[in-house]
């Protein structure tokens, strides 16, 4: 099985006095889920895409099965690594179709248009998420949900070992959310290595075998979530006290539960009759 990671002593700033992050180590098995953690600016969304080779690291390796990535051309790159934003607007009302054939643009020629094996992987793609049927309905048309799935299927046309997602659940309701987080453990059950950057401690409770907490430009913490997201850790990465249950018997899962600050309301007065 392909789609081992291998990420050493990476670091990234752009101005060499100022780094957004370094000496990033990390080492992922095929079919493993990373969620990477951390609060905002924190440098998770360049981390992946100095990942991706999207921006160049100042030091250190990123390899995909033993091969380093730097070098490689974008269509190399791009048969071994999927990659989701963060956000992607369409300012034309291309069709879920046309847009997940954009993913293969870096094995079409600048003047060249899609071939007809690239139709078909993009159809392939959109049926491996389930929404073939919305292959032409045009973009602007869809809910989030909808619109983050069609991101996923435009990654999944080079049928990469390794996919990126940047905060894929981002301004989705928990239903979405819930879809999302169950497409990346079927997507890992397949085999393919995930790397997903989330603001939900949640997440990697429910996903992941590895997390990582990124933080003044280091790797807080690092390791299993039941042995890593502790309390302690949470309170040093956001600045709240979150509390970490252990809910149902059958279940036995951790969640995450913020303790807000008590806050004197004011007693309703009673009306009067």
């Amino acid at each position: 099985m392909h789609g081992s990671v291998d990420i050493t002593d990476l670091s990234f700033g752009y101005t060499e006095s100022e780094p957004v992050f370094s000496g990033i180590d990390l080492s992922l098995a095929p079919g493993q889920v990373f969620c990477l953690l951390g609060p905002n600016g924190s440098g998770k969304s360049t981390l992946l895409k100095c990942i991706m080779q999207v921006l160049t690291p100042n030091a250190g390796r990123v390899a995909v099965d033993g091969q380093n990535l730097n070098g490689l051309s974008a269509s190399q790159i791009a048969s071994k690594l999927g990659f989701v934003p963060q956000s992607l607007v369409s300012a034309f009302p291309f069709t879920v179709a046309e847009i997940v054939v954009m993913g293969r643009a870096s094995q079409i020629r600048m003047t060249a248009s899609p071939s007809k094996k690239d139709r078909d992987l993009a159809m392939a793609a959109l049926e491996r998420m389930g929404i073939a049927h919305l292959a032409l309905r045009p973009c602007h048309q869809l809910s989030g949900g909808e619109w983050q799935q069609v991101l996923i299927a435009r990654a999944l046309t080079h049928s990469p070992q390794v996919l990126l997602l940047d905060e894929p659940t981002s301004h989705l309701d928990i239903g979405n959310q819930v879809k999302i987080l169950e497409i990346v453990n079927r997507l890992a059950q397949d085999g393919i290595t995930i790397l997903m950057a989330s603001h939900f401690p949640d997440h990697a409770f429910l996903t992941a075998h590895q997390v990582g907490i990124l933080k003044n430009g280091r790797l807080l913490a690092l390791g299993n979530p039941d042995d890593t997201l502790c309390e302690s850790v949470l309170y040093d990465t956001y600045g709240i006290h979150i509390r970490v249950v252990t809910i149902g018997k059958e279940v036995n899962r951790k969640i995450c539960i913020p303790v807000l600050q008590e806050i004197n309301r004011p007693v309703p007065a009673k009306e009067v009759s």
